[in-house]
Order: structure tokens, then C-alpha cells, then sequence
């Protein structure tokens, strides 16, 4: 099986665990590639996603290779193509299950092959903005910052308490970094469409657009 994974390079190491098997030949690319410079490959991983037309379109050249796409936010809907939509925000690739969303049975299938051959597991999440777990960590997340806004506590704190009491791998502000706040406002700015609830705090709101500005 010969798999490209569009993606950059401080990820090599961790897509070389994953992509661990000795029937498993792989390569790393930084763009997406024209088909003809592609040897075949039986899977398209693309963690550098971005759903815009002219990306979507050169991905598609690429099938019948299985194309996988780091689509947190936008829907196989919204993207408008028969790729599979994974959770692949740092912190969340590194699990043995992974979400996922499928456009039909048939590439089901074909997932169900390529994951036992490599030791890992997929759960079927519903094609929604978020998935479920990057919805409940935006949502900690952004609760985190609106306690640190009206002085609750500090960041500091707050991770501190979240990590001791619920045994989180990070806390919110960590997680937050880690993810990268960017990533978090665009999916609660998508939620928040149907559910004001998860509108961004204006502190978020703040620090993204100062991160834009640096």
C-alpha cells in the first residue's frame, strides 16, 4: 500500500509511527501534488487542508486514491466532494481511534482494510461542524477564556485545576496553543451560527486577532 501525506514537516516523525507496517510504503509532500508526479498512490492524507475550491479540485484529480482531508470545520456538504473527513488537529492524531466521517458504505470499507492493517481504530462521527471531541474542547476552551476575562483565576490556574480534576492531558490554555487559537475561533465562529452559545469570548476573539497582526 503506498500512501502521500500532504503535510509539514515537523510532523515526520509522528506520521512515521503511524504509518508503521511493513506492507506500507509512504512519502511526504508539502503541496498537492499534480497526478501524474503521484506513483499511484493508494492513499491521499492531507493535513494541511483548506477547503477551497482550487485545493478540492486538485485532490479530486487524484481518486480513485482514498483522499483524507483534515476537516474539523467544514462538512463533506460544505466541501462538496467524496473525500473522508478526519480529526486530524494535533493532540487528536497520535489516539488508536480516530474520527472520521465517510461519504458511503464503500469507503468505509476500504478504511476498515487500511486501519487493520495498521493497528489503529476509526469511530463514524456525524458530519457536523466540530465532530464531537474538537467540539467539546473548543467549547472548555472558550469557557477557560471567559473565566480568565471577568479575572476568575489565572491561565496558569485554570490549566492547573482543569488537568487535576478531570486528568486532561493539557488544560484549556494549553490545549489552546497547541491546537492553535486560529483553529478554535473558526470553529466556534462556525457553532456559534446555530448556537450563540458558542460564541467566541471577546478575550479569544482578541488574542486571535493579535496573533493575525504579529
Amino acid at each position: 500500500m503506498t500512501i502521500a501525506a500532504i503535510a509539514k514537516n515537523h510532523v515526520e516523525k509522528e506520521l512515521q509511527s503511524f504509518f508503521a507496517g511493513e506492507d506500507i510504503d509512504w512519502m511526504l509532500l508539502k503541496t498537492v501534488p499534480a497526478p501524474e508526479e503521484l506513483c499511484q498512490a493508494d492513499i491521499v492524507l492531507d493535513l494541511d487542508f483548506v477547503n477551497e475550491g482550487g485545493r478540492c479540485e486538485l485532490l479530486a484529480r487524484l481518486q480513485p486514491a482514498l483522499i483524507i482531508v483534515n476537516a474539523v470545520v467544514p462538512t463533506l456538504e460544505e466541501i462538496g466532494r467524496s473525500f473522508v473527513r478526519i480529526n486530524g488537529w494535533p493532540g487528536f492524531r497520535k489516539r488508536k481511534t480516530h474520527e472520521l466521517v465517510t461519504p458511503d458504505e464503500a469507503t468505509t470499507k476500504r478504511l476498515e482494510a487500511w486501519y487493520g492493517g495498521i493497528g489503529y481504530s476509526f469511530r463514524l462521527v456525524p458530519d457536523t461542524a466540530g465532530m464531537i471531541a474538537p467540539r467539546i474542547v473548543a467549547g472548555i476552551i472558550n469557557e477557560a477564556w471567559h473565566a480568565w476575562e471577568e479575572q476568575v483565576s489565572s491561565k496558569e490556574e485554570i490549566d492547573t485545576a482543569m488537568k487535576l480534576g478531570t486528568n486532561y492531558p493539557f488544560g484549556p490554555f494549553e490545549w489552546g496553543e497547541h491546537i492553535g487559537l486560529g483553529q478554535i475561533a473558526s470553529l466556534l465562529w462556525s457553532l456559534s451560527r446555530k448556537d450563540p452559545r458558542y460564541l467566541p469570548a471577546k478575550a479569544l476573539q482578541q488574542a486571535v486577532q493579535g496573533l493575525k497582526c504579529d
